[in-house]
């Protein structure tokens, strides 16, 4: 069956390439997605174009990347939707309740000598695990070696600094690297090789240290703007429940609202 809108249709080509936008666990669910952002698209531009809303002559000659119908719509969205602006006091509110938020990312300065080895070759990894294993415990008996080791069996370009990595920061380095920092404790070797997706590390932590609370004066834009966000969106979904409840769309269901009152 077609999806139309007041009469308009949304093909099945539209949808198909829609979809890969909205990756999904089943191709169902993304379809779904797809129409439904499709429909929303369409009841807007509608609306814009009733509401005489044409392109930004000034966007496109500036070639900002906004089509004719982006631009119809966000000025429509502008128009219509009346958002509160966050005082002050709003966001010292928000700051004040979600002050776990606002932390600078925790660093960690470590050191590793890395054997590379491919993930689907068992022997590859194999051999690297063992040549970890031997070079762990070369250091266990001689700690002041793991930068003359580094230097000569790493194969990561830390290699020149003694296996040295610097300060890096939580994200900054794969997920499994950093269970095992988070399991070590200031100066200490970690025992097993740390596996990765690219091979095999032998890891030292030197210094670890926490995240700091960012003042408000630091993030205070940045709340601003989060909010801003947040009460645009509940806006704009509002606001499409509205017009889909004025609307005749045949083909799809779509949740709509007769009273701008609706909450």
């Amino acid at each position: 069956m077609s999806v139309t809108v007041n009469g308009v249709e949304i093909d099945e080509q539209q949808i198909a390439t829609e979809t890969q936008n909205h990756p999904s666990e089943t191709l169902s669910e993304a379809r779904e997605e797809a129409t439904r952002a499709l429909v929303v698209r369409e009841l807007l531009l509608q609306e814009a174009r009733r509401l005489n809303f044409a392109p930004d002559p000034q966007l496109l000659a500036e070639g900002k990347r906004e089509t004719d119908e982006d631009s119809q719509i966000r000025q429509l969205l502008d128009d219509q939707l009346d958002l509160p602006t966050a005082d002050e006091a709003t966001c010292r509110h928000y700051y004040d309740n979600n002050r776990q938020r606002f932390q600078s990312p925790e660093l960690y300065e470590a050191a590793h000598i890395f054997f590379p080895a491919d993930p689907d070759d068992s022997a590859a990894r194999e051999e690297a695990e063992e040549r970890a294993k031997v070079t762990i415990a070369e250091i266990q008996d001689d700690p002041a070696r793991f930068a003359e080791l580094a230097r000569a069996r790493s194969a990561c370009p830390s290699s020149k600094d003694g296996g040295s990595l610097g300060q890096v920061t939580r994200g900054q380095t794969v997920p499994e690297f950093e269970t095992f920092l988070d399991s070590l404790e200031e100066g200490q070797l970690c025992p097993v090789p740390v596996p990765t997706r690219f091979g095999l590390h032998v890891v030292r932590l030197d210094r670890r240290e926490p995240g700091q609370e960012l003042p408000f004066e630091a993030v205070k834009e940045r709340i601003a703007e989060y909010l801003r966000e947040r009460v645009y969106r509940r806006a704009a979904a509002q606001y499409v429940r509205i017009l889909a409840g004025q609307a005749d769309i045949r083909g799809f269901e779509m949740d709509g609202a007769q009273s701008p009152l609706v909450q």
